[in-house]
């Protein structure tokens, strides 16, 4: 599988770089960071994005500025996007298809080839105008799916936690994992 992972500047980017930290090592990871992103994940977690993201193979890392990139072509062929976390800026470009960064053209071609795309919107509490673009894309076959915990996986620890949102999302993605405990 070709997956195309962008973390924007929303908080909780870290999740972001968890998510891609999770992935099976078959999966080829096309991973797109905004400059808020890597400001995000400086201030909250101390962390430098491209230190971590060089530990994994079979990824290919990408600024938001680097519009010439394969994946920024249709002809490229990809087979999913998950966008996360998914600032509220990000979220309104792709619902008015405003394509002017590596992220929302990167969409926008998902979009228009009708590939699967999973975003993770992360915000508390969500503006009206918020759900009208979420209701927007959803109508469009976009699968919206925020970090939102359910208690049933007995999470005792912020790191649990974590693993049963990466957990959700691989389901929706259909990528095998043991991240967290089902329901029975």
């Amino acid at each position: 599988m070709k997956l195309v992972v962008a973390i924007t500047g929303a908080s909780g980017a870290r999740l972001g770089l968890k998510f891609v930290e999770n992935l099976p090592k078959e999966i080829e990871a096309f991973i797109i960071v905004s400059k808020s992103a890597k400001k995000s994940l400086k201030l909250e977690e101390n962390l430098d994005i491209n230190k971590v993201l060089k530990k994994r193979e079979n990824t290919y890392v990408f600024k938001e500025s680097q519009i010439e990139a394969p994946i920024s072509s249709g002809s490229f062929k990809t087979d999913k996007m998950i966008i996360l976390p998914c600032s509220m800026n990000t979220l309104a470009k792709c619902a008015v298809g405003i394509s002017d960064n590596l992220i929302t053209r990167a969409f926008t071609v998902m979009l228009k080839e009708k590939r699967e795309v999973v975003l993770a919107p992360r915000e508390m509490p969500l503006s009206t105008i918020a759900l009208e673009n979420m209701l927007k894309l959803s109508n469009l076959g976009i699968t919206i799916a925020p970090p939102t915990l359910a208690y049933y996986s007995e999470q005792s620890s912020l790191e649990q936690m974590e693993d049963f949102l990466i957990g959700k999302w691989f389901d929706l993605l259909k990528i095998e994992h043991n991240l967290y405990k089902r329901w029975k």
